[in-house]
């Protein structure tokens, strides 16, 4: 992704433009950059950084708005957002153009509030948005580890801090003077199981979490390999534990100690809650290319650009998890669709440099660098390998599109995917839980051509209409026959099988399906058009002859 400044008019209107502003009066110069967001308040002065952006709240007074856009150009502000219903009289716009600032419009229906967060979370991504270099699974390593190494000095102890599930985000040096356990908790980021389960029998974490104040751990009772007394406190953030801060440290925790433990907690909790916003940042960024990139349209052959997919063959694949309840329903909820875009982006980017995985909608959207054919093939085995390695773990579902380079083609290949999953839904019963769409064109027809009878109110007519409403006054089960026979190309034993009754009585329901129906089944036309009309009745269970309501 090309490195664009996020903090300039360019981008944000880019972002926000349309949807949120429009420009009512004045000129915007797309590089000029934004030093903040200040909300107008005429009791308190409010403090305005350089190029600042004034939020015009619950202002209409034509004079009052007319001083405020003349005060805010005389410190420096660059636009002043008043509501889209507000008028811009004379004075207005003489005021804006003698301290050459732009006056924007906010969207109706949009709050102040929203534009104020998104303002700032767009501002705020030319601090936090970018990923070092050199990180450690995706989280900043630079500060954070200059943070432990300070915290180490001043305990003269080797210092880890940790998540909420003891993974290792930074470390100081020092390490290998504590012991075995502390080394092994290094080389694999993380702390060992069996360490973990005696820290949490113990009840060490409970008190770590519950409580401010440093927490103790005697080496004795966490086993082998532990020769050196632990020190941990809680890296919190209002009411939120973040992580926690570890030191390997024998002899008494004086006060001088615990006090810069806690201090420190607070400078390691504004690391962590940039990092997080950092990611945050990422992903919506992420999110909104992924969605430009795939539906095409003016925007989409930018955003493949910044995606680092220019002119490249790529495909677009669909997928959302696949989770039934004991009542035998599915859910799925946004935490599972968020876990399920987390697996897979690190699926995919870890074997296919290029790789764009993002959360559109309900739907997470992936875009796959494929070289040629052979590569086409290879990007299918990812998938199915993919499908293997979570499991039950998080059980998915996934449609696949045909390649693209263009814009147009992209968009399509997006289409077909969405299409694709679609029938892998509605045939989530089955084995299936991968399709290309070149392997379903005909069931997704199908469904397609069931969404249209379903939008037209069309109702059964003819001799399905008559089997129907036979079977509602008689229960004869005439129309599964007819669907079990079509679906075992006439073979009257394995559609009795089907059925779950003799052969004999399903030749006798055969006759009366032909009989009340007044349906030839000799006539293949005849046959064509039940088995169509079956198949795409609005109301009927996908994959099976069960008629519903």
């Amino acid at each position: 992704m090309s490195p664009l400044p996020r903090s300039n008019w360019g981008r944000v209107l880019d972002d926000l433009g349309v949807t949120l502003l429009e420009v009512a009066h004045g000129r915007i110069d797309v590089d000029r950059q934004i030093g903040g967001v200040v909300i107008h308040d005429p009791v308190d002065e409010p403090v305005y950084p350089p190029g600042a952006v004034v939020l015009a709240v619950a202002l209409r007074d034509a004079d009052e708005l007319a001083a405020l856009v003349t005060g805010a150009a005389a410190r420096g502000a660059v636009a002043v957002v008043v509501r889209a219903s507000t008028p811009l009289p004379e004075t207005v716009r003489d005021a804006a153009e003698r301290g050459d600032i732009a006056i924007l419009h906010l969207a109706r229906g949009a709050t102040w509030t929203q534009l104020a967060a998104l303002l700032r979370s767009l501002l705020a991504e030319d601090d936090v948005g970018q990923t070092p270099a050199e990180s450690l699974g995706g989280v900043s390593s630079g500060d954070l580890f200059a943070v432990a190494n300070a915290i180490a000095a001043l305990l003269d102890a080797p210092v880890t801090i940790e998540d909420r599930s003891s993974r290792v985000l930074a470390f100081s040096g020092g390490q290998e003077a504590a012991d075995p356990s502390r080394v092994e908790t290094i080389i694999g980021r993380q702390v060992p199981d069996r360490y973990a389960r005696v820290l949490t029998e113990m009840g060490v974490f409970r008190d770590l979490y519950r409580g401010e104040e440093p927490v103790v751990v005697d080496p004795v009772h966490l086993g082998e390999g532990v020769s050196t007394q632990r020190v941990a406190i809680a890296v919190r953030a209002g009411d939120e534990v973040l992580g926690s801060i570890w030191a390997a440290m024998d002899g008494p925790l004086t006060e001088e100690r615990a006090a810069t433990l806690r201090d420190a907690t607070k400078l390691v909790a504004l690391h962590l809650l940039r990092i997080r916003a950092g990611a945050d940042a990422q992903r919506r960024l992420r999110a909104e290319l992924v969605s430009r990139a795939v539906h095409g349209g003016a925007d989409a052959q930018d955003a493949i650009g910044r995606l680092g997919l220019g002119g490249r063959r790529v495909w677009v694949i669909a997928a959302r998890p696949a989770v039934r309840g004991a009542d035998g329903t599915e859910h799925d909820s946004i935490a599972e669709r968020e876990r399920l875009t987390d697996a897979l982006a690190l699926h995919l980017t870890a074997v296919q440099q290029g790789a764009a995985v993002a959360l559109v909608g309900d739907t997470v959207f992936g875009i796959l660098p494929v070289a040629d054919a052979a590569g086409e093939d290879r990007s299918i085995r990812l998938a199915e390998d993919f499908l293997h390695r979570v499991g039950d773990r998080i059980p998915a579902l996934i449609g696949i599109g045909r390649p693209a380079t263009t814009v147009a083609e992209i968009a399509r290949s997006r289409a077909e995917a969405h299409r694709a999953l679609r029938v892998v839904v509605e045939r989530a019963s089955g084995p299936r839980t991968l399709a290309r769409i070149s392997d379903v064109e005909i069931d997704s027809l199908l469904l397609d051509l069931r969404d249209l009878r379903s939008a037209r109110e069309d109702s059964p007519s003819g001799p399905l209409a008559r089997l129907i409403d036979y079977d509602a006054r008689h229960d004869a089960h005439l129309v599964d026959t007819l669907t079990a026979w079509l679906d075992s190309f006439g073979d009257v034993t394995a559609a009795a099988a089907a059925c779950f009754v003799h052969a004999n009585t399903f030749r006798y329901r055969l006759r009366r399906v032909a009989e009340v129906g007044l349906l030839d089944l000799d006539d293949p036309d005849a046959r064509f058009a039940a088995m169509l009309e079956i198949r795409t009745l609005p109301g009927r269970e996908s994959g099976s002859g069960t008629m519903v309501g």
